[in-house]
């Protein structure tokens, strides 16, 4: 119901306006004194040896940004560079922070999308409530660029490149502040970063288009890949940001979808509730994120759709010429 209020003016949002409002504006206030006290020096922020990258957004919700992270890493790993990712583990317990993902970590220790990030490129990935103590860690490790998913709010940390993620569809819903709106910041910090990235529907001037593109589905249990349109009477179910993308992209690949299951972002499954949906249809469709987290109970009807970003090879170019760029300012910098 908040992403109605949020994004679809939900009548609901005019009704709790009195309530919601003062809260909006505090919010506004302490994250607007938060930033100053950093950037003022009031407050001390952290200097990594290494460059570091943030990809974030400057609204709550899904906008697409794991997959931007999982991209820069690849492609910075093509080029010869140890890249390491810090994270905050949401939804995540572990036993000690900060934490280094190991390859047999599990999401409910590490939160699902280090996981997804370590399993896709066997990376070093660190989490930590603090980002600053996991960019220590991966100093140690001896990376050549951090990149940290999500984080563009930590200002306790310093960095080098900053991406903005921003859903095509929903944008920046009413332009208000949690808990009115989905704002964590506004809209004027889209100006003093090095990339907006727009993530499906059309950019505006001064974005950079992104689409994820699905591959073959992936099995559970075995690993075989197959088309998706081979695979019939499919349950489909999302626990991301924002689900009806994952439900639009199958319908767009005209997926046998029969039933569609919408869940929070994060959640942590109980192996009866993912097996209680079979009795809607044949087989399970869900995202990459999601299968991290069902992987130890999986059934061998269950199947996955692996998404990756696509930039225009033009704007691809330019990202990683400019993270290269700072990497190696960054090293005379700092010699």
């Amino acid at each position: 119901m908040i992403e109605k209020i949020w994004f679809d003016n939900h009548i609901l949002g005019k009704l709790l306006w009195p309530i919601l409002w003062p809260l909006s504006c505090l919010f506004k206030w302490l994250a607007s004194k938060r930033k100053a006290d950093y950037q003022s020096g009031k407050k001390v922020s952290y200097r990594a040896s290494v460059p570091v990258v943030v990809v974030g957004n400057i609204t709550a919700g899904g906008n697409g940004k794991t997959p931007v992270v999982v991209w820069l890493v690849e492609q910075l790993q093509l080029k010869g560079y140890r890249v390491g990712v810090a994270s905050r583990g949401y939804g995540g317990k572990a036993p000690y922070y900060p934490y280094l993902l190991t390859e047999t970590t599990t999401p409910d220790i590490s939160g699902d999308e280090p996981v997804l990030i370590k399993q896709r490129t066997k990376a070093d990935v660190v989490v930590a409530p603090v980002r600053s103590d996991a960019v220590k860690v991966l100093e140690s490790q001896g990376v050549d660029i951090i990149i940290t998913d999500d984080g563009l709010q930590h200002y306790a940390l310093q960095r080098n490149v900053e991406f903005i993620i921003i859903d095509g569809k929903r944008r920046f819903g009413n332009g208000k502040y949690i808990p009115l709106g989905p704002l964590r910041e506004g809209v004027d910090r889209l100006s003093t970063v090095d990339f907006l990235i727009c993530n499906g529907e059309r950019p505006k001037d001064n974005e950079i288009s992104m689409r994820l593109e699905p591959s073959n589905a992936i099995n559970l249990v075995t690993g075989e890949k197959r088309d998706i349109s081979s695979l019939s009477n499919l349950v489909a179910f999302a626990g991301i940001g924002h689900p009806p993308r994952f439900f639009e992209t199958l319908k767009s690949l005209k997926a046998d979808v029969v039933h569609t299951q919408a869940f929070g972002d994060h959640k942590a499954f109980e192996p009866t509730e993912i097996e209680n949906l079979m009795q809607h249809g044949e087989q399970l469709i869900m995202t990459e994120k999601d299968a991290v987290k069902c992987q130890s109970f999986a059934q061998s009807s269950w199947w996955y759709l692996p998404v990756d970003a696509k930039f225009p090879e033009e704007k691809a170019q330019q990202i990683l010429d400019k993270i290269i760029e700072v990497k190696e300012q960054y090293g005379l910098s700092s010699s």
